[in-house]
């Protein structure tokens, strides 16, 4: 799992960074159960800050539907899923036509979720009560941040 730029300073300037960041721990917490790895990075640490400390990451830093990022990875022929409920901008109606765009270069667009659901493949292995438990603490968030992130797709 790829976590970019989800620093201190995007805090006041991207639409509903709270709903990113609880996305974000509920996937972290996904990642931690089925032995995922999690790699984060920042950009220009120096004047944007750290990544959020309530993720708990050492991190070089989602917020920004990264579009740049995915399409590289996309041309390097990389699987990529992007989860339309822990992405956002500075200015909301973007968002929908970036992850048009994604989508039509061929990436995964899905929600939290599902992915987490996808990632384990097989209700009959052992990590399945660890996600289904986890699906079932973040509930109401996960309803919340939809209704606040994907609410206009």
């Amino acid at each position: 799992m790829h976590i970019c730029d989800l620093q201190e300073k995007f805090r006041s300037a991207i639409h509903e960074f709270p709903k990113v960041v609880s996305t974000t721990q509920k996937l972290l917490k996904a990642s931690q159960i089925l032995d995922i790895p999690v790699f984060a990075t920042t950009q220009l640490r120096g004047k944007l800050g750290e990544t959020c400390p309530e993720l708990g990451l050492d991190a070089e830093g989602g917020i920004k539907t990264k579009a740049h990022t995915t399409l590289d990875l996309l041309r390097e022929g990389h699987k990529v899923y992007v989860i339309a409920d822990a992405v956002s901008s500075c200015n909301p109606q973007e968002v929908p036509i970036a992850l048009a765009r994604l989508r039509a270069e061929g990436a995964i667009v899905t929600t939290s979720e599902s992915f987490m659901y996808e990632c384990m493949g097989d209700a009959g292995i052992a990590e399945f009560k660890g996600i289904a438990g986890t699906v079932k603490e973040w509930n109401q968030a996960t309803k919340e941040n939809l209704s606040a992130l994907c609410s206009k797709m």
